[in-house]
């Protein structure tokens, strides 16, 4: 059993929204992500931007009552099933919390998001440079 709770972003819990920016903001931070964090700009409307797209899924691992992180998806097109598809934008967990299974945790909530959809796949991109994020989506 795993310690970690894996919920739909709700925009309406401050939690949650402050969950989602202090992940993607320190996703930003990690030389992975660029190394800087988000501009004021970006971090003053991330969250409604996120609310307000219709097809963005946000999935937020949870340690006990603690956003742990977090899986960024939008929902696509197969043009060659002609199905909807579900595509991994983004995937952080705050850097206390690697190597703990939250990664893993929200890769099977975004297979089970994907599947309760009528998704044909899942897809997501990493940066080639990011080995430990690939060893991850390989064993996956």
């Amino acid at each position: 059993m795993t310690p970690f709770e894996v919920l739909d972003a709700d925009y309406d819990l401050p939690i949650h929204c402050d969950g989602i920016l202090e992940i993607i903001d320190s996703y930003a931070r990690d030389p992975i992500g660029g190394g800087k964090a988000l501009p004021a700009a970006v971090r003053a409307s991330l969250v409604s931007g996120l609310r307000d797209h219709p097809t963005a899924r946000v999935l937020l691992a949870f340690a006990d009552a603690t956003p742990v992180g977090a899986a960024i998806c939008f929902m696509g097109f197969s043009t060659f099933r002609a199905q909807p598809l579900l595509n991994i934008h983004d995937l952080a967990v705050l850097p206390a919390w690697r190597g703990k299974g939250v990664g893993r945790v929200l890769l099977a909530a975004a297979e089970a998001r994907a599947r309760r959809e009528g998704c044909c796949k899942l897809t997501l991109e990493v940066q080639e440079e990011n080995v430990r994020a690939r060893g991850l989506y390989e064993s996956f």
